[in-house]
């Protein structure tokens, strides 16, 4: 099985305009992502996918590769899927731009469960450790089965704060932003009708959710942060400079 990685990044952020440009450390934001995900073992091809000039500019200043997409997408998802028709891969993993501490490791952990054809998409959750971020409406909160595959996502807590009994243990998990799709299950994800629970929460995987298709969720527990403000910034900051994974390529 071969694999390929689609980074989609634009300047236009509706919550940190400019951020894929943003230094941490003194490399961009979109530097330290593709980075990490060239790091990964079995990753065969790793591509940033925009539909901004300065965005491609800087892929081809740190040797990244880039590909020019339409900038008429409503979703990273379409993006994803537009670069993607080139990537000659099994699998796609799509990589937010904005994760600038994910862990190599985590992408062959998502890919891994397609070793059963039963498995159409994957997503990543990893627990959440600081209670800010439950209440964060930037954090995406999630919340699986028994048998792994996604319930439900919202940028409200989940379960809900209220109902939650002292004497039932619950472990809160937040989306970590990376997810993946077998190639003909991610053009069959962009064919379909934005659904309604996907406009209200702005959480993609809810279209799959809404339209039946299941979404096997796997676990990775690594600090990481997805850099949606200034203070985010500076948090991606303090964490970057005891990070393993940064030291192997600063």
């Amino acid at each position: 099985m071969t694999a390929g990685v689609v980074i989609p990044a634009r300047m236009a952020s509706s919550r940190f305009p400019g951020k894929p440009l943003k230094k941490i450390l003194g490399l961009t934001m979109i530097e330290h992502v593709w980075q990490r995900a060239r790091m990964c073992p079995g990753i065969d091809r790793v591509v940033v996918a925009t539909c901004d000039q300065v965005i491609l500019d800087e892929c081809r200043r740190i040797g990244a590769e880039g590909v020019m997409t339409s900038d008429k997408h409503e979703s990273c998802v379409d993006r994803v899927a537009e670069a993607a028709r080139q990537l000659p891969v099994d699998v796609i993993i799509n990589l937010q731009g904005d994760m600038p501490l994910v862990h190599p490791m985590c992408l062959s952990a998502l890919t891994a469960p397609f070793k059963d054809d039963r498995v159409l998409f994957t997503d990543m959750m990893g627990p959440i450790h600081d209670p800010q971020e439950e209440l964060s409406a930037n954090v995406v909160k999630v919340v699986a089965s028994p048998t792994g595959d996604a319930l439900y996502y919202s940028r409200e807590p989940l379960p809900s704060r209220r109902k939650v009994l002292s004497r039932i243990p619950v472990v809160r998990y937040k989306q970590l932003g990376i997810n993946a799709y077998r190639k003909h299950t991610l053009e069959l994800f962009a064919g379909l009708t934005r659904t309604p629970l996907e406009t209200i929460e702005s959480v993609d995987m809810l279209r799959l959710l809404e339209s039946g298709y299941p979404v096997r969720m796997v676990v990775f527990d690594h600090p990481s942060v997805g850099v949606d403000t200034d203070e985010d910034l500076k948090r991606a900051e303090n964490l970057m400079r005891a990070d393993d994974s940064y030291k192997k390529y600063a």
